[in-house]
């Protein structure tokens, strides 16, 4: 009988461990509309090229964005979650941020393993493209990681999490808004930490296919 294939973790980043940067930034600056995720747009090249937008016509720049995201800490226990997930299995953190933007959070995180994209900043500092390493990128990482033979289960916030779920053995919803909860309501959906946790050892018990 063939042994079981080894599990590994692919988290979100914002909205599962740390607070939205976006949201962050538009309360420090007064720029409303930057508080906009994919929870309130899905299709995320349209939500992006809106945020180019609001930071031209605001003229904010990068070290603007990252002066914020120095201020940011993990959500509460979310840094004690991953760490205690750490301990039992391997996790990747497979997200829509920026590397431009993560550093700070991920020092304050232990450094995990990080899948996201990059932003294009001109002489100036400014913010004049993102460019995505692939698209759809966190359901092709965990289609890739499948073809490596791992068993994936997969935990995330939002539209942009949910092709990602859906590709994984198991996907479950963290802190979902109620509209990405009424959409998917084949997702698990939890409140807390220590709910994932219990779902998260459930399925590393039994395994098994969504």
């Amino acid at each position: 009988m063939q042994p079981r294939p080894p599990l590994l973790l692919t988290l979100d980043l914002e909205g599962v461990l740390i607070p939205e940067v976006w949201i962050a930034v538009a309360e420090r600056t007064g720029v409303e509309e930057l508080r906009l995720t994919t929870r309130d747009i899905p299709d995320y090249d349209q939500l992006m090229l809106h945020r180019l937008q609001l930071l031209r016509d605001n003229r904010l720049t990068l070290p603007d964005i990252q002066a914020v995201i120095r201020t940011l800490t993990p959500l509460p226990g979310g840094a004690e979650f991953l760490a205690r997930l750490r301990q039992h299995w391997q996790v990747i953190i497979l997200s829509d941020t920026f590397y431009e933007f993560a550093d700070p959070l991920m020092i304050q995180l232990d450094r995990p393993t990080l899948f996201c994209n990059s932003l294009e900043i001109d002489k100036n500092g400014a913010i004049t493209d993102y460019h995505l390493r692939l698209k759809d990128g966190k359901r092709q990482a965990v289609e890739a990681f499948r073809r490596l033979n791992f068993e994936i289960l997969a935990m995330g916030d939002s539209y942009n999490d949910t092709t990602m779920l859906a590709a994984a053995h198991r996907g479950i919803l963290f802190r979902p808004s109620s509209k990405v909860k009424q959409e998917f309501p084949h997702f698990p959906a939890v409140e807390e930490y220590n709910q994932a946790l219990e779902l998260i050892q459930e399925f590393a018990d039994k395994g098994g296919e969504e």
